[in-house]
């Protein structure tokens, strides 16, 4: 079997192969040449060994991964597809030998193996659903049940939909559907830009997937075959974005130890065993630290047992006159999670997506998707088009899905699943941005709706778009939710000449959240100090100190940034437990105009991407944008303005030529540090350009032939 790899002018590959299970074996062995480091990382973080070279700052996530059984459910996901579909099983069996033949070359080029002294392993075929899982465990976003259990406690169940919003450890995405009489061509346009924590290397790779049977270009995940979240057949594309759906549980569990079994409550009053055992995490710079895995019929328990209330309510929350034999409990929290409970990670929809030929075909495939949930866009040059979520989320209480289920109560088994919802295309456009839309019912917190409202205004300031127009929406800085900050500045009077001078810069201001404005600078430096201000007030204080849970789950119950990705809920609240918000406003505004000038938003808003071994200190770029813009930057407002999260690639997929199409990720096709195609791709991705998407196989670069 021959096998051919090209490289178009930015070292991104383009494989053909003879058959399907050829193109993976290619995919898995140019994937290890280019992200040899990321690989490896990304399989031992779904394994939790990464602390064993990445040292102590890894260890949190380790344990988690340990607790949460991650790897076992891949090994068993794996399990049953061998079982019901073996051709797909195959297919990553092809891949993963493609990776092993791939790894010692490509960590020969990796200078962070020398540098930690890792030395490649050898991947299993389980391994890509390990990545998938690890990648998307928390995207879901369940420790917000955490939070809102926080909230309900303190400040009693009106406080939830006061901090309702996306949260600060939760992904999220643009995207936008043009059919064909909303476009210059009379052909269907996809476009948008999916929303999470930039790394370096990139969570995207841009790639080519040819072979008899299809013929397919988009951005696939490192480490797992095929390409699944945006791509382009040539007769069809489709993309997604974060639905924002619940389908993971928490649960309250009452435990019993004696001796080295331990037992939990069911609600029919039974004490029933557990599964349970021992890991060991090895840490490079520390300890190693031993772990106990537990696992109760509702799923893993992810915290080490606590002392237990002296007693419960029929809800399961502390209750002092409940009658009930606490001695020798202690509590713990078990999840719940689809993949755990099925034994299904959606790759068996995976090849049909590869082979998909309309619109039709991609409806289908996305029938046997499991996570994460996602709201999916689909066009196809016949003119098709669809509007979907697409995923597995159970029926369940109400309790469930809002905060702790308590295990020993009847009333929180899982029911079944719900039907994916389909949304509605109007006047030839859809737009998906994490808001309210099709997957309301499945969902409790969404984003705030300025994104998708900004992007559906845009649309329709023209009846037609091209292709080269849409970039113009990837990049759009417009800031609605900075509305109820500046009316309460607006209100005030009687400020001191300095603070008076601020509030008309910013009444002026074009709530553009460009880099190089003042007036962006301004408004952040005022919100920075109102949110400080009232997190740092008596009526939190209760919440400010988040109770012992998982390391990695602490972003969720951070107080600061709760308020902070809160605050125009929070100041237009008809009353705030007390708080005087323009006052908090009158000193905040104070506050900064004593402080002086604050330059340019870029001066403080730049580029932090996450790296799995960071060498010091990175100087990022200036970047427009910010957590509600369309261009989707964010920082955490309270805490730093460095961007953590932002556009992870953006595209624009055309179906009146697939070579008209574009794209770009944020440094490039190439993990190695130094190579031509390292970062090359940055300069576009500030500006807001994208690079052609060219399928023109005489106009590539041939690298390799290879003869298997």
């Amino acid at each position: 079997m021959t096998v051919t790899t090209y490289r178009d002018p930015w070292g991104i590959p383009h494989l053909r192969a003879a058959d399907a299970r050829g193109l993976a074996r290619a995919q898995g062995r140019v994937t290890a040449h280019d992200r040899a480091w990321q690989l490896e990382v990304e399989r031992h973080r779904a394994q939790g060994t990464s602390a064993s070279f990445l040292g102590s700052a890894a260890a949190a996530w380790d344990v988690f991964a340990r607790r949460a059984r991650l790897a076992d459910t891949a090994r068993r996901c794996f399990e049953a597809l061998e079982r019901q579909d073996p051709e797909t099983a195959d297919w990553v069996r092809a891949y993963v030998r493609g990776v092993n033949e791939g790894l010692a070359a490509g960590a020969a080029r990796a200078p962070e193996f020398a540098h930690t002294g890792l030395t490649p392993g050898t991947w299993e075929p389980w391994h890509p659903l390990g990545v998938w899982l690890a990648t998307h465990i928390l995207f879901a976003g369940f420790p917000a049940k955490l939070w809102r259990e926080q909230a309900i406690r303190h400040l009693g169940e009106e406080a939830v939909p006061l901090f309702a919003t996306d949260g600060p450890g939760t992904a999220g995405s643009n995207g936008w559907l043009l059919a064909g009489s909303r476009t210059t061509t009379g052909h269907a346009l996809l476009a948008g830009d999916p929303h999470r924590f930039i790394e370096a290397p990139g969570v995207y790779q841009q790639i080519r997937l040819a072979c008899p049977e299809f013929d397919v270009v988009g951005l696939a995940v490192p480490g797992v075959p095929g390409i699944a979240h945006f791509a382009h057949t040539g007769t069809v594309a489709w993309s997604i974005t974060n639905a924002m759906a619940d389908y993971q549980d928490l649960y309250r569990e009452r435990l019993r130890r004696t001796g080295t079994e331990v037992t939990a409550l069911d609600p029919d009053g039974t004490w029933r065993r557990t599964d349970r055992h021992t890991e060991t995490v090895e840490v490079a710079d520390g300890p190693p630290i031993g772990v106990e895995v537990l696992e109760t019929a509702r799923g893993p328990v992810i915290s080490a047992p606590g002392p237990a209330a002296s007693a419960h309510g029929t809800d399961g929350t502390p209750d002092a006159d409940a009658d009930a034999d606490t001695d020798g409990e202690t509590e713990a929290l078990a999840l719940r999670y689809p993949p755990r409970v099925s034994g299904d990670l959606g790759f068996g929809a995976l090849l049909p997506l590869l082979r998909a030929r309309s619109v039709a075909d991609v409806d289908r495939a996305f029938d046997a998707w499991t996570e994460p949930v996602n709201v999916v866009h689909a066009a196809d040059t016949a003119g098709g088009v669809l509007h979907r979520v697409a995923g597995r989320v159970p029926v369940r209480s109400r309790t469930n899905r809002l905060r702790l289920a308590p295990a020993w109560t009847d009333g929180h088994a899982w029911q079944g699943w719900h039907e994916m919802p389909y949304g509605e295309i109007t006047d030839g456009v859809a737009v998906m941005a994490n808001q309210r839309g099709p997957a309301t019912p499945l969902g409790v917190e969404f984003a705030p709706p300025h994104r998708a409202d900004r992007i559906r205004a845009l649309l329709d300031e023209r009846r037609t778009w091209s292709a080269a127009d849409l970039p113009a929406i990837h990049t759009d800085t417009h800031l609605a939710s900075a509305a109820p900050l500046l009316d309460h500045l607006a209100a005030l009077d009687g400020l001191t000449a300095g603070a008076a001078g601020l509030r008309d810069l910013l009444l002026a201001w074009d709530r553009r959240m460009d880099a190089d404005s003042t007036g962006a600078a301004a408004y952040a430096a005022l919100r920075t100090a109102v949110v400080r201000r009232l997190a740092a007030h008596p009526a939190f204080a209760a919440l400010a100190e988040p109770p012992a849970v998982p390391e990695v789950l602490l972003p969720w119950l951070a107080l600061t940034p709760r308020i902070a990705f809160a605050l125009e809920h929070l100041l237009r609240a008809e009353e705030l437990f007390g708080i005087d918000r323009p006052a908090v406003v009158r000193a905040a505004v104070e506050d900064v105009a004593v402080s002086g000038p604050a330059g340019t938003w870029g001066d403080t808003h730049r580029l932090a991407p996450w790296r799995a071994l960071p060498d010091g200190p990175y100087d990022g770029p200036a970047l427009s944008g910010d957590h509600d813009c369309v261009l989707c930057t964010s920082a955490v407002p309270g805490l730093t303005d460095l961007a953590a999260r932002g556009p992870a690639a953006r595209y624009v997929w055309d179906l009146a030529d697939r070579d008209n199409s574009r794209w770009v990720v944020p440094f490039g096709a190439d993990g190695v540090p130094g190579t031509p195609h390292h970062t090359d791709q940055l300069a576009l991705w500030l500006k807001g350009d994208l690079a052609p998407v060219g399928t023109d196989w005489d106009r590539l670069h041939l690298v390799e032939e290879t003869h298997d």
